[in-house]
């Protein structure tokens, strides 16, 4: 069993991530497996260095260990690039040249069920000509390369993954919509490097929030079109303030580091997050 925890280092833990590393810490640890660290830092504008040593000392603070050196998707650009020319290859891909205000102003468009709360994107560009598509190229107009979910669908067949926690799932290929797979400025998206990643690493398990449940969906997808193994899944419940919000890292006041300062001991943190299992 290979399991992982992959953080941004775009700010301190908070005890949502700290319910996250200890479920896949834990379920490795329980069947003589082995957890890694991967740093999903490929959003290179809100990266910032002291969050990588924060990261690990505040794993190491709860007790949990990672085998081998932690992989950061910065150093993946390559693996990335192949992963995208296959999609190419196989057509399922076009480019968007819609801006996120273009996107958002398109009210009737609903929201997304992947952890991003943004609108599920109503396919505009997805009917531009290959003539048309060449000329905004061509013109110097910016764009995002958008997974065609109906041809994705058609390629793919039925498929079906199954989660620990909420059971078999029939893979909804609209569920997202045409998601962006490689995004205009880092030439890659959050849906294509995890599924690389886990793929590379042999992750035979995920595990991570139940706001991610939706993403799954996409995820499937991307890995029967890639030839990848699909692993098993636990979408795990979400540590939520008094209002039933799920934690952000903007709430500081229970980032891991401001508990520590505050005295509050390892054991303590690990109780308050068994309490949401």
């Amino acid at each position: 069993m290979i399991t992982r925890f992959a953080p941004s280092p775009t700010g301190y833990l908070h005890l949502g991530h700290a319910l996250a590393a200890w479920v896949a810490y834990d379920l490795a640890r329980k069947n003589e497996g082995q957890m890694l660290l991967r740093f999903e830092d490929i959003d290179v504008a809100r990266v910032r260095s002291e969050y990588y040593h924060a990261i690990e000392e505040d794993l190491r603070w709860l007790g949990i260990e990672w085998s081998g050196v932690p992989w950061r998707q910065i150093d993946r650009a390559a693996a990335y690039q192949q992963a995208l020319e296959t999609l190419q290859s196989l057509h399922v891909l076009y480019p968007c040249f819609c801006t996120r205000k273009e996107i958002a102003r398109m009210s009737s468009a609903p929201q997304q069920g992947d952890g991003t709360d943004g609108p599920v994107y109503p396919g505009i560009c997805r009917s531009l000509s290959p003539q048309q598509q060449q000329s905004r190229i061509e013109r110097g107009d910016r764009w995002a390369w958008r997974l065609d979910s109906e041809k994705a669908a058609r390629l793919c067949g039925p498929l079906h993954f199954h989660d620990h926690r909420f059971g078999t799932q029939a893979v909804d290929p609209s569920l997202l919509g045409d998601v962006v797979i490689a995004r205009k400025d880092i030439g890659v998206s959050y849906h294509l490097a995890v599924v690389v990643d886990d793929a590379a690493q042999g992750v035979t398990w995920v595990t991570r929030g139940e706001d991610l449940l939706a993403s799954t969906h996409v995820h499937v997808i991307l890995q029967h079109l890639l030839g990848f193994r699909q692993p098993q899944h636990w979408h795990h419940p979400l540590v939520c303030d008094e209002k039933g919000m799920r934690l952000a890292k903007r709430d500081d006041a229970r980032s891991l580091q401001s508990l520590r300062a505050e005295g509050m001991s390892a054991q303590d943190v690990l109780r308050q997050i068994h309490t949401f299992l």
